[in-house]
Parts: C-alpha cells; sequence; structure tokens
C-alpha cells in the first residue's frame, strides 16, 4: 500500500471538510468546532505570512492548555513552518535557551507568563514578533495582542505542502541540554498509525480524502474516539495522541484549570463521554483514584461508564492503580506503553478487561522491538538474556536539531536498518517480555518530566554555603523518582535544606528543584574528577 506523506495541515483540511460541525476541541468549558478551527487557522497564517513566516521558519509555543495551542500549531502546518514547544515551568534562561537554540523567529504566550520573557528580543535578535494570548495580564512591552493580530488578518489560501515540514519536540534526551527533536510530518504519522487505524483494525488511508472519508464513517457510526489528554499539550504524549484522535474523527479534550485537577478531568470525563484517557503514569493515577475514592466515600459517584481504553506512557502505571481503575471502568482496556520523544512505542503492557492487572514495570515488546548489545553493536537475539539499548525501527524522527553527534548516538544505523535507541536498559525474553532496568544515563524522571543533574548541581553550587554535591532520582510512591541533592557545606558555613532549595528554586523551573538535601561529610569523587552516582544514590536513600 502507498504511504500518506501529507503535511498534517492538508489532512486537517479535509477533516474540516468532512465534518465542519463536529467538536474538534474542548479545553475545560471552551469549545470548538472543525468549521472554526479551521478559519482561526486560516486567519493566523494569513497574520503569519505577512510579516514572512514560511517553509522552515521555526515558531515557539509558550503556553498553558488553551484552543490557541492547537490553532497556533494548524496555522503553522498551514503556512509550512515548524511549531517548537516551549514548556511553561521553565524560567528566563531556559526560555532563552530553547529561543536560541531552535532560531524562532516568532513566540507565542501567555500573558501571565510574560514576567519570564523581560529581556529575551534584547538577547535573542532572531526573534521578531512577540505575540501575547490575554489571560487578564497586561501587554508585554513590545509585544502585539494574539487576537488582534489574527482578527486583522485575511484567510491564507490553501496550498501545496510536502510530507518532509517538521514538527520540532524539545526534550532533554537522556543527558544534557533539552534537544530538539526533529519529526517530519510523514514520519509522524507512520508513528501514530499504531495509535489509531492499526489499534482500531482499519487500512491506512492513502490520500486526504480518505482521511476526511474514514473520518466521518468512524464519527456517523459512534466509533470516533473522545480522547482526553490529561498532560498539557506543551508535552509530546498530549500533542501526539491528539493529532491522533483527529484524524479518526474525534474530539480532543483537554483540562482548562492550569494545576492537575482530577475532579476536572472527571467531571470532563462524564459530561463529554469520554471514550479514551491518556495519562502520565502514577503521577496522574493518584490523584486520579484519590478523587474517585473521595467522591464514592461522600455518595457521589462519576459515570465512567463511556470509558473505553486508559493509555499510559512516560512513566511507571503501578498495578494497584490499574486495579482501581478497572474497579470503576470495567469495560476498558488500560494500555502501559514505553514511549519517547524519539519514538515508540518501545514496549506494551495490556490489561483486558476483567483479566488480573499485569504486574507493575512488565511489558510486552512489539516486532520491531530489539536491545542492542553494547559488546557487539548489534541486536541481541531474544532469549539470550542480553542487557542491551531497548530500541525499535519503523517510523521515527530524522534526528535532534543542530546535534549530529547525538543524534548518531539515537539513531543509529546498523545492518541497513535505522534504530531509535534513547538510551533504556532491558532484556527481552523468549516470549517477548520485556524486563526494563532504566537509564543507562542519570537522567532523574519525576512525574514524567526529564531533570539533569548538572543542571540542579549548577545552581546548587551557586549557593555560598554548598561546597560540592551530587543531585540523583530516590524512588518516589507519586512521581517515580524525587529529585534529591546530596551536598557538603562550604568550611564555615551553615546552609540550612530549606535556603539552599529555595535558593535553587531561582534559577531553574521548580519541579527540577530538589525535593530533600541530604548532608554530608564529603561528596565522593573518582581520582579523575567524576561523579560517582551510585555511591550518591545509596547516600540519599540511606
Amino acid at each position: 500500500m502507498t504511504q500518506l506523506s501529507e503535511n498534517w495541515a492538508t489532512l486537517w483540511e479535509a477533516l474540516a471538510d468532512a465534518q465542519p460541525d463536529h467538536v474538534a476541541v474542548v479545553v475545560g468549558d471552551r469549545q470548538m468546532r472543525w468549521r472554526d478551527l479551521d478559519e482561526r487557522a486560516a486567519k493566523l497564517a494569513g497574520a503569519l505570512t505577512a510579516e514572512g513566516v514560511g517553509a522552515g521558519s521555526k515558531v515557539a509555543q509558550l503556553l498553558f492548555n488553551c484552543p490557541e495551542y492547537l490553532e497556533t500549531v494548524y496555522a503553522l502546518f498551514k503556512v509550512r513552518a515548524t511549531p517548537v514547544n516551549v514548556n511553561y515551568r521553565y524560567l528566563t534562561d531556559e526560555i532563552v535557551y530553547i529561543l536560541d537554540n531552535a532560531d524562532a523567529e516568532v513566540l507565542v504566550f501567555h500573558g501571565s507568563l510574560g514576567d519570564r520573557l523581560t529581556g529575551v528580543t534584547e538577547r535573542l535578535p532572531n526573534l521578531k514578533v512577540l505575540l501575547q494570548v490575554d489571560d487578564g495580564a497586561p501587554l508585554l512591552p513590545g509585544a502585539r495582542w494574539y487576537h488582534e493580530f489574527l482578527e486583522a488578518a485575511d484567510p491564507a489560501p490553501r496550498i501545496e505542502r510536502s510530507g518532509e515540514d517538521h514538527l520540532f519536540l524539545y526534550t532533554g534526551g537522556t543527558t544534557g541540554m533539552p534537544k530538539g527533536v526533529m519529526w517530519r510530518h510523514v514520519d509522524l504519522f507512520g508513528a501514530l498509525a499504531f495509535t489509531g487505524y492499526v489499534s482500531m483494525g482499519l487500512e491506512l488511508p492513502t490520500t486526504p480524502g480518505e482521511v476526511g472519508r474514514v473520518a466521518a464513517e468512524l464519527n456517523a457510526a459512534g466509533r470516533s474516539p473522545v480522547n482526553l489528554c490529561a498532560p498539557p499539550l506543551m508535552h509530546g504524549t498530549a500533542l501526539f495522541l491528539a493529532i491522533s484522535a483527529f484524524v479518526m474523527g474525534g474530539t480532543v479534550v483537554m483540562l482548562g484549570e492550569r494545576r492537575f485537577d482530577a475532579d476536572e478531568l472527571w467531571r470532563l470525563v462524564e459530561e463529554h463521554h469520554v471514550t479514551q484517557l491518556s495519562i502520565v503514569g502514577d503521577a496522574f493515577a493518584r490523584p486520579m483514584v484519590a478523587a474517585l475514592e473521595a467522591a464514592e466515600a461522600a455518595g457521589r459517584s462519576y459515570d465512567l461508564s463511556s470509558v473505553q481504553r486508559i493509555v499510559s506512557t512516560g512513566a511507571t502505571l503501578s498495578a494497584g492503580h490499574k486495579k482501581a481503575f478497572q474497579q470503576r471502568c470495567g469495560s476498558a482496556v488500560i494500555m502501559d506503553m514505553i514511549g519517547a520523544s524519539e519514538g515508540g512505542p518501545f514496549a506494551i503492557s495490556m490489561t483486558m478487561p476483567g483479566a488480573e492487572p499485569t504486574a507493575t514495570a512488565v511489558f510486552t515488546a512489539p516486532p520491531n522491538a530489539v536491545v542492542i548489545d553494547d559488546a557487539t553493536g548489534r541486536p541481541a537475539e531474544r532469549g539470550s538474556g542480553v542487557v542491551g539499548m531497548l530500541a525499535v525501527s519503523g517510523s521515527m524522527p530524522q534526528g535532534y536539531y543542530k546535534d549530529p553527534v547525538k543524534s548518531d548516538a539515537t539513531f543509529r544505523l546498523i545492518d541497513g536498518v535505522r534504530y531509535t535507541v534513547p538510551g533504556d536498559y532491558a532484556t527481552i525474553d523468549a516470549d517477548g517480555t520485556v524486563h526494563l532496568l532504566g537509564r543507562g544515563s542519570v537522567c532523574i524522571n519525576t512525574g514524567g518530566e526529564k531533570v539533569y543533574p548538572e543542571e540542579v548541581e549548577v545552581a546548587a553550587r551557586s549557593h555560598p554555603g554548598v561546597l560540592d554535591c551530587n543531585a540523583v532520582g530516590v524512588p518516589d510512591e507519586r512521581f517515580g523518582q524525587a529529585v534529591t541533592l546530596v551536598a557538603s557545606r562550604a568550611p564555615g558555613t551553615a546552609a540550612t535544606e530549606d535556603e539552599v532549595i529555595e535558593h535553587i528554586r531561582t534559577q531553574v523551573a521548580a519541579y527540577k528543584a530538589p525535593k530533600r538535601v541530604v548532608w554530608v561529610d564529603a561528596v565522593y569523587r573518582s581520582p579523575s574528577g567524576k561523579a560517582d552516582y551510585r555511591w550518591a544514590v545509596t547516600a540519599a536513600t540511606s
């Protein structure tokens, strides 16, 4: 069958033509139909074109969940520009790093985040336009109102586009500063086919017209998904699942609150008859189950009968929470996946209705998954017991933007087959059972967010009371890992845990700051001066 190779805007235009009055997006109490989404995106595309934004231009989004997020992505796809996600928890220096690394020409941001943008344009001569989404904050000097910018423009005409166009997804990977994962539209379509067409037993469409027809047919038959993405759109998990739901004729439901509110989530499930829930492991599951229990104790149970599938990726979903979901969503399939911004899924755990939940962190490898033996640099035979880095072939990004060295390390060509190898170590049994051993690097995964020790350590060492330190992740019931600083005090000082944590929080995003500081007489290092993170973990957990 011919591979569909189109820009996503061309596919979404087919959806808008096929089902103009279908609700595309729900964010809290706001809704947008395909007709309106397409019209607004076309006007924004026209306004951006007038500013010189076109094929290959990079446009960054520093936004909370909002319909403007998806309409901006759609507009950028229309003009063949490249969306760039920016974590709304980042502080000024972190934001500047992303915008500079991505060569961003335009930044779309929520006004309440404007205090982090002071002096940014002076540091980034390539950044030409600031578009402020109105959330009650005053207009930032030098910025323009997003809604006025859009409404004053003529809609951009539909144009010929290419599946070679890009979307950037910034992630830290496993080491170092965040890197821009370069997804071509054609590759992203192939990667999302599993969670969309293949999972429903459908043939892949080969033309945009077929995409629209299949979506309308699924919608008319009541088979289109209503997908609630619990994580924010600035994470790849939510954006990719939203894209996947769209082409199935579905509706994407997002939380409107800026802090995760499990009661809002269950209210939206009930109100919009959500069929699929997309979460990130126990960091989301724990408060979700607690909210259900509290509602039940108060004599009010949410109606969850519409839920057909619960999908978790990015962090561990424990067996206990799977069972709690089963008890309340009895007909739902629970799918726990190992995925990454660089591709996947690398492994899948399926819990079918009525079945005993699969054990925590036990997965099955898809046919295209292997482990790469460090000794040979080649895939190991399943059942050999060889510990290697988990890898998959198939649709994947082109690499990291402006980083060929790390691209070659992660996206490897072996015996004529290209694999994506983000760095998780595992073994695969003869029956396909995956035993995940963890990242080969020292990356900390806390609630689905990646934290890199060097950033935390540099911030900590700038405190006059800290002589030396290591940042490590220690097991945490809710977040999977909690950032912990193992530190020694500078001579003659008496720095406290609270002082150091507050100091770090002024320099990096709050989720990167340690939950605890463990004081030691001296931080152990090897004779060459390298940190020994195994020692640091032992010190942190002793």
